[in-house]
């Protein structure tokens, strides 16, 4: 397997058609918003400016015509920190023009079990999320083109397997 020189930044930032997310942990607590995460569990409001510049970022993207979207794997009962996820950081990042997946494996098996969390860009580079046990970021891996088909295939797959958090929130949500 060969990576890239690029980094999930580079690619981030020029990517031409679409950034899609496969998300697949239950907690991220340890990786960003902490600050955040602790608030909404001593029960705070939401703060208005709450991931501002991610929003910015996304609607920078989806206001020239590219799409940003993920699915997230999850089962139900839903952990405080996706409580927290879906209902501050997806309600909110929907604003900027992020669409948002559920695949929910409640009550069905795991069609991409031990598949990582990724970001795909336009088809056709891959970056592969690492994190700790806990959830922490370890930072991510742009893996060579010989690999992309394996995850434009997860991405289909997860796609076809999922529905719009929208509906899936007016359902379960909090």
């Amino acid at each position: 397997m060969t990576t890239s020189s690029k980094t999930l930044s580079d690619l981030f930032h020029s990517f031409e058609r679409e950034a899609f997310r496969l998300e697949t942990l239950d907690d991220y607590s340890k990786s960003g918003n902490v600050d955040a995460y602790h608030a909404f569990l001593a029960g705070e409001s939401q703060p208005d400016d709450y991931n501002a510049d991610w929003v910015e970022e996304v609607r920078s993207h989806t206001e020239r015509g590219k799409r940003v979207y993920r699915v997230h794997i999850l089962s139900r009962p839903l952990t405080d920190y996706l409580c927290f996820e879906l209902g501050w950081g997806y309600r909110k990042n929907i604003a900027g023009g992020e669409e948002f997946f559920i695949l929910d494996i409640t009550e069905k098996p795991n069609p991409l079990e031990n598949v990582p969390d990724f970001w795909l860009f336009d088809s056709e580079s891959v970056a592969v999320m690492n994190y700790d046990d806990a959830g922490k970021y370890l930072g991510s891996e742009v893996l060579g083109p010989e690999r992309t088909a394996d995850f434009t295939t997860y991405r289909d797959t997860a796609l076809a397997h999922a529905e719009p958090f929208t509906e899936w929130w007016a359902k379960y949500g909090a």
